[in-house]
């Protein structure tokens, strides 16, 4: 078990009051009503899966029930970072700390 900080909350909280709910930053089609199905099909059911760092979209279902995003390694799964919907994720792939 490990214990994730939610950034509404202030408080770092057991994995169980939380759930994943896929990857994060996904950004919707700009025009819907010009998106072709192929489109929407990949914008609804293609996701990314890497190796190492991943930013997740989360929700604290038992405490605030609000939305959050997480950066986290998925190999050694590790929490880098918990930030607000809306927010820029200071964890990324250019970062010093990533690429050693």
């Amino acid at each position: 078990m490990f214990y994730i900080y939610c950034p509404y909350c202030g408080e770092h909280r057991e994995e169980e009051e939380f759930h994943a709910k896929g990857q994060a930053h996904l950004a919707r089609p700009a025009d819907p009503d010009a998106t072709s199905d192929k489109e929407w099909g990949n914008f609804l059911y293609f996701r990314s899966n890497p190796r190492g760092l991943h930013h997740e979209l989360w929700i604290h279902a038992i405490g605030c029930r609000r939305f959050f995003n997480i950066a986290r390694d998925t190999q050694s799964y590790e929490i880098l970072e918990t930030y607000r919907i809306g927010e820029k994720p200071s964890v990324t792939l250019t970062n010093d700390t990533q690429q050693a």
